[in-house]
């Protein structure tokens, strides 16, 4: 598949990175700084092409005309839907995925139905929504969508009061004899450990679960005792994420927010209803102190510089903030901060990419999300065709030749929820739900089960 990728910022080069591993894909991506250019192309299998990414000029020199998929992730709402405006005017070309900041341009359906977009991407309302799963689901590290939000998959770090510490998986359905549940994966001191019947849960073990969204709050008792919800809440930052976040929160929560700019906290105070708007450096220990930051159940650093975020999230747990959070751009930083006292780390690049995967995966895949900072990931296909066009439909899923760490977890079959075992039996248009642990095989894993020949 022939990619355009345009803008070599944080989310494009995921975006370059994570096509470019995959050996059916043929990635360009263009920016107008060059040094970013040579460096993407000195580590990755890209071609790059410099200049404005809205020009036809330099979109004809990077191949537009032979391009399936346009993804435009400039910084700029303005050059992108200029791009898509061009790709579509003079090549047609069949998908075109626009990065959009700004709700001026999306919150008008007579105008998103005019524009040449098929995908509108905005990073900040993915990060938006993907903190507030987190924060309404205590205890959780993840809480990914599937099936219309019919299944979850969740993913939570085992305490010594869990129920299920010191127990196989073999005896889940004793403690949970009313829940369908499957856990999928297990990490342990940064290592896969396959989910078998006999495999034991120990302390501090990275669980990530699948169940229906009703069972959830069940089945996280018994991997973690004593989470209660979250009420107070402090945010830092009042960027478009921060402000996104607090006006939704503060429907149902004391929500504080601190802005270091005047003129910022004082535009964002004026659009927020409930919330507290105080202007300081989120990193002033004595601030954070005065807000009592001891008897806050989450704090969540969300500003534009990701140094600030993890110093602000460590500062607030050391003066006794339950849960700190921490918006960080660099992969290196996030493997760092899993280590310390940060209890989670939000990557923009890596909730971003799951969304733009959807579009440009092949077979009928219809949600992707990257976990484990994108070495693993779980897919949601719709299976077409029958039982002579298709590798999967009417095989039981022992049948299925899934390659090694792929599991198929859950299908969702109209309003049913089935957990996933050797002999449940895959039907036309199911949803089928599968984890990879290892995502060197998705092609593999396209090829036999989402690829059904028609």
């Amino acid at each position: 598949m022939k990619i355009l990728i345009l803008g070599a910022g944080q989310v494009g080069r995921t975006a370059a990175q994570a096509l470019a591993r995959e050996e059916a894909n043929e990635v360009t991506v263009v920016d107008s700084n060059e040094d970013i250019l040579r460096d993407l192309q000195d580590r990755f299998d890209v071609r790059t092409v410099a200049g404005n990414a809205a020009y036809p000029s330099v979109l004809e020199a990077a191949g537009a005309a032979e391009a399936e998929v346009l993804i435009a992730l400039t910084s700029s709402d303005e050059v992108n839907l200029m791009a898509c405006q061009v790709a579509f005017t003079l090549y047609r070309t069949p998908t075109k995925i626009a990065r959009v900041r700004s709700p001026e341009y999306t919150s008008r359906a007579a105008l998103t139905e005019g524009l040449p977009v098929d995908v509108f991407i905005s990073p900040e309302q993915l990060v938006t929504e993907y903190v507030e799963r987190l924060i309404h689901q205590p205890g959780t590290l993840q809480v990914l969508d599937f099936a219309d939000g019919k299944v979850q998959l969740v993913g939570v770090r085992t305490r010594r009061d869990g129920l299920l510490v010191g127990h196989a998986l073999s005896e889940l359905p004793v403690h949970l004899p009313k829940i369908a549940l499957r856990i999928v994966a297990i990490y342990r001191d940064g290592r896969s450990i396959p989910p078998e019947g006999d495999t034991v849960i120990a302390e501090g073990d990275e669980v990530f679960f699948l169940a229906a969204q009703a069972d959830i709050r069940r089945a996280m008792a018994e991997l973690r005792h004593g989470d209660d919800p979250a009420r107070r809440i402090i945010i830092a930052g009042g960027g478009h994420i921060g402000y996104r976040l607090a006006r939704t929160l503060e429907k149902n929560n004391q929500v504080k927010l601190i802005e270091r700019d005047p003129r910022r906290a004082r535009k964002i105070a004026e659009g927020l209803e409930k919330t507290i708007v105080l202007h300081g450096d989120a990193a002033d220990e004595e601030l954070l102190v005065e807000e009592n930051i001891d008897s806050q159940d989450v704090f969540a650093a969300v500003t534009n510089s990701e140094e600030a975020n993890i110093l602000a999230a460590m500062l607030a747990k050391r003066l006794g903030a339950h849960k700190v959070m921490a918006l960080i751009n660099k992969p290196s930083y996030t493997d760092l901060v899993e280590d310390s006292t940060i209890d989670i780390a939000i990557s923009p690049q890596t909730i971003t990419i799951g969304s733009l995967l959807a579009y440009v995966r092949r077979g009928d895949v219809v949600r992707v999300h990257a976990l484990r900072r994108g070495a693993a990931e779980a897919l949601e296909a719709i299976v077409h065709g029958d039982e002579s066009s298709s590798r999967v439909i009417g095989r039981t899923v022992a049948q299925i030749p899934l390659p090694e760490g792929a599991s198929i977890g859950a299908i969702v079959r109209a309003d049913e929820v089935i957990m996933a075992h050797h002999d449940t039996r895959v039907l036309a248009d199911d949803h089928v739900i599968l984890f990879l642990a290892d995502r060197r095989h998705l092609e593999a894993v396209e090829r036999l089960f989402l690829r059904a020949t028609r």
